[in-house]
């Protein structure tokens, strides 16, 4: 059987060999306490350990028990669309026309649509180095190229106006951010996107803002949508963009596969075009249950919740600088550390799966991410609880404390505490 081409340009998903890995490992009498063992924690998966709230479950219970699961329309139910545009006055005190909402099959689809909707063989998307995998393998998917360019810690690992002015060509489509980032769990500055939005405008091009996470800001600096720009005027800079976002990290809903993006309204009809031909609809149970989401005691809950991963922050990131392992640029969202192993190891692969079998803590190393600092970076989540980061930074500790044993050719410790700028 000949398989497609494309299939070329996809790389395995590395976060999930590591998973798999980890799993195998954390069924074995090593990490079973009955017989003496240590129990993994797993820090290496971008879940949170908070699920749906009881409002929603309900939801769906009630869905469930009415039988109203019939196909809604291709853009989403549009009580949902106008609940999302609600969101988006009363937590980013922007206006977003509902018509402008289009809700999917998590923010996986949404990337996919859109990918299909604007991109063909031969264009190139600017993405920065670290970014989360998928999202330029959506590029990939549809035949476009996704051209990495390396992030410096000064510039939050993210990519500048600057930058994108002196990258782009010719074959140059637009650019694919992340704000907050995974794996970083950095922002762009509200300026800086201005300058990106405004850069990318006036080649002709599309900026496409992940917005995931962005319910998950810690610092009002950043905690900003980027459709916000110039006030969130029909004709200013954010309404020429696209954002994609999802119920599954700030709402809880991971395994619910329920999504949406913001688009310009000439854009509306061609996804839902798309939408309709490839999917149909999004999941109606998901979309009713998800009407709950926004309701005054689901958005306590929340931000209750917030706080706690803040609070989680709050310990672990003085935790790893303790230990010889630098945060060059503090999370400002998200539930993500990206850390420097270099002091300790010259691969983080290595170091990452001599931490999985010694001290039982699963991590993520910077393979998936990019190429530019992969072998000195790991992507720790802190979206476990508290006692589980605890654990985790005791079990570290004593592994770290007498290194003699470190793996590979470790790095010149006088550089090791900085990312590399280039």
């Amino acid at each position: 059987m000949k398989l497609a081409s494309r299939l070329d340009f996809i790389e395995p998903f590395w976060v999930m060999e590591c998973a798999k890995a980890a799993e195998v490992l954390s069924r074995s009498a090593a990490c079973d306490p009955a017989q003496g063992g240590e129990a993994m924690v797993f820090m290496n998966i971008g879940e949170p350990d908070f699920t749906a709230v009881p409002g929603v479950q309900q939801a769906a219970a009630e869905c469930l028990a009415a039988g109203r699961t019939q196909y809604t329309h291709a853009t989403g139910l549009p009580a949902l669309r106008q609940r999302i545009a609600a969101w988006y006055g009363t937590r980013f005190g922007v206006e977003v026309a509902a018509e402008r909402i289009i809700v999917t099959a998590g923010a996986s689809a949404a990337l996919q649509l859109i990918c299909l909707a604007l991109f063909e063989p031969g264009d190139e998307v600017l993405m920065p180095d670290p970014s989360y995998p998928c999202n330029r393998h959506f590029v990939a998917a549809v035949g476009a190229t996704a051209r990495l360019l390396p992030a410096s810690a000064e510039a939050r690992f993210q990519l500048d106006a600057a930058s994108v002015a002196a990258n782009w060509n010719a074959h140059t489509r637009g650019v694919l951010l992340a704000s907050p980032s995974n794996p970083t769990g950095t922002s762009i500055a509200h300026s800086e996107m201005a300058a990106i939005a405004q850069t990318v405008r006036e080649r002709g091009g599309v900026t496409i803002v992940d917005e995931i996470y962005l319910g998950l800001s810690y610092d009002e600096a950043y905690g900003q949508s980027a459709l916000a720009l110039d006030g969130g005027r029909p004709d200013g800079l954010g309404a020429g963009l696209v954002s994609i976002n999802s119920f599954s990290k700030y709402f809880g809903m991971t395994g619910w596969r329920l999504g949406w993006m913001v688009v310009p309204p000439a854009l509306v009809a061609s996804i839902e075009k798309l939408a309709q031909n490839l999917y149909i609809c999004p999941s109606t149970l998901a979309q009713r249950a998800a009407l709950a989401c926004f309701e005054p005691d689901a958005i306590a809950e929340y931000e209750s919740r917030r706080e706690e991963f803040r609070r989680r922050r709050d310990f672990i990131v003085p935790a790893l600088k303790a230990l010889g392992l630098p945060v060059p640029v503090e999370p400002d969202g998200a539930f993500y550390v990206w850390f420097d192993c270099s002091r300790y190891s010259a691969d983080s692969w290595d170091f990452c799966f001599e931490m999985m079998q010694r001290a039982h803590v699963a991590l993520t190393p910077g393979r998936d991410f990019g190429p530019a600092r992969a072998a000195r970076f790991v992507r720790l989540s802190f979206a476990c609880s508290m006692a589980e980061l605890q654990t985790a930074a005791e079990r570290l500790a004593r592994e770290l404390q007498d290194w003699p044993r470190a793996l590979g050719r470790p790095v010149d410790t006088d550089t090791a505490d900085t990312a590399d700028a280039t």
